[in-house]
């Protein structure tokens, strides 16, 4: 049974991932950051336990882990109240955007992005990170990663999360 959390530092939902690799990749950020992971189908892989312990993700188990049959259902069963989307076609940057401690964080598939209806509904809602003009994108799991700890950066400095004598989270 996956461990749930009482009040997990952001919701990281992955819009119909496709990369097991990705998604493993991005389930250990979020044990680590003390995150919770939402997937929304479909799914390019399988998350059931044997997929899991072929892959070697040991630390599956500890993962807060939540899937929705599609968008619709994840707005209803998750409720998100603060929602940020992460795309190449954001306007603003993570820097520009106060990341607050249970936030939702929603990333589109590894070929595609989010879907356009997604992004005109929440057109003030979507960031980037910044880079290079003639690059098009980053690893999902990179990004993920990258827009995690800003966010974590950025709650420490406000208080929101604490840090213990060696340098562990405390949420």
């Amino acid at each position: 049974m996956p461990t749930a959390l009482a009040r997990p530092l952001f919701d990281i939902v992955l819009h119909e991932p496709e990369i097991p690799n990705n998604t493993g990749n991005i389930g250990r950020t979020c044990v680590a950051a003390g995150c919770r992971l939402r997937l929304i189908h479909p799914l390019g892989f399988s998350t059931d336990e044997r997929a899991c312990r072929r892959a070697g993700l040991d630390y599956w188990p500890r993962l807060d882990l939540h899937e929705h049959r599609d968008w619709a259902d994840f707005l209803g069963t998750a409720r998100p109240a603060s929602m940020w989307l992460l795309s190449t076609k954001g306007r603003g940057t993570v820097y520009d955007a106060p990341l607050r401690r249970g936030d939702t964080l929603v990333f589109g598939k590894e070929t595609a992005g989010l879907p356009a209806a997604l992004l005109d509904a929440y057109p003030d809602r979507v960031l980037t990170l910044p880079m290079m003009p003639s690059e098009r994108s980053l690893n999902l799991a990179t990004v993920v990663c990258a827009v995690v700890y800003e966010g974590l950066r950025q709650c420490l400095i406000r208080g929101e999360v604490g840090l213990d004598a060696a340098g562990r989270l405390s949420l």
